[in-house]
């Protein structure tokens, strides 16, 4: 049966899966509880292994690549995808740094493909259907790595990739999100995303804030929902110590994964005027 103009659902996506084994808990007990539906995994870091392991036990929650060029090992040969990497580590740039290289034309569109189809492809290995397709730190938006992506992406038979544009619109006194939301629709090139592949109509989450506000962001979000597809982007997690390593958001995290679980948002979710849904079911 055909859904109605008004009918509207919810992709609730949690990104970070398999950066650290008390991040992939924490967005593991956020699907258990209801709420989370889809999550993003990164490959090349700590906590992949556990992730795969234990996301095997959630046959529920449909999984993605969430694309890592700015923190930890390539997945590929170094040689090959040189340009994105720090010469005197061999590890990714630090994002500062790649946003210096990329405007500076010094990445090869090349390497970029070779990297997310190396990605894809120890995702794939690993056993997981890989249903969509995001990245740390919203790289793939980046002017000359999208068209790669996307081109890795169907190479791969990856349908979906995430659109990551929010309306500045939205709580535009929240000045540090909007000033995100403002970069991406600048830099977002709809010609490079071909109308082949899918994605959610909507997307939110920048302008959500982390700590105590986060659960009252959420439910107005909730609340506001346009008919059609979004996809809501969260990050729940447990801040273990090698999360402190690896990346600066970690508390937030905590706070993220409560709210999630809240009486209060499991609530809204059931009041039957939306329908949480995953990638797979588009």
């Amino acid at each position: 049966m055909a859904a109605t103009p008004d009918a509207r659902h919810l992709v609730v996506n949690a990104d970070d899966l398999g950066l650290t084994e008390g991040v992939t808990r924490g967005i593991l007990a956020a699907h258990e509880s209801g709420v989370v539906t889809s999550a993003s995994m990164m490959v090349n870091t700590p906590g992949f292994a556990d992730a795969v392991r234990r996301a095997a036990g959630h046959p529920t929650l449909t999984i993605g690549l969430h694309l890592n060029l700015t923190v930890g090992p390539p997945a590929a040969a170094p040689a090959a995808v040189a340009s994105l990497l720090d010469a005197a580590t061999g590890r990714f740039l630090p994002l500062s740094h790649l946003l210096r290289r990329v405007f500076a034309g010094g990445v090869d569109a090349g390497h970029v493909a070779r990297e997310c189809a190396a990605q894809i492809a120890r995702l794939q290995a690993a056993g997981v259907l890989v249903t969509h397709l995001d990245s740390h730190r919203h790289v793939h938006a980046l002017p000359g790595l999208l068209q790669p992506i996307v081109h890795a992406a169907r190479q791969a038979g990856i349908r979906m990739v995430r659109r990551p544009l929010e309306s500045p619109r939205l709580h535009p006194w929240r000045v540090g999100a909007t000033l995100k939301k403002v970069a991406m629709h600048a830099v977002w090139r709809d010609e490079d995303f071909p109308a082949v592949l899918a994605g959610a109509e909507y997307f939110r989450g920048l302008a959500c804030r982390a700590g105590r506000h986060f659960e009252a962001d959420v439910l107005e979000t909730l609340n506001e929902l346009p008919p059609g597809t979004t996809e809501l982007m969260v990050h729940p997690g447990h801040a273990d110590e090698e999360l402190l390593r690896w990346d600066s958001y970690a508390g937030g995290r905590e706070l993220e994964l409560r709210a999630l679980q809240s009486k209060a948002v499991r609530e809204r979710l059931a009041r039957g005027d939306l329908t949480l849904i995953s990638f797979s079911a588009r």
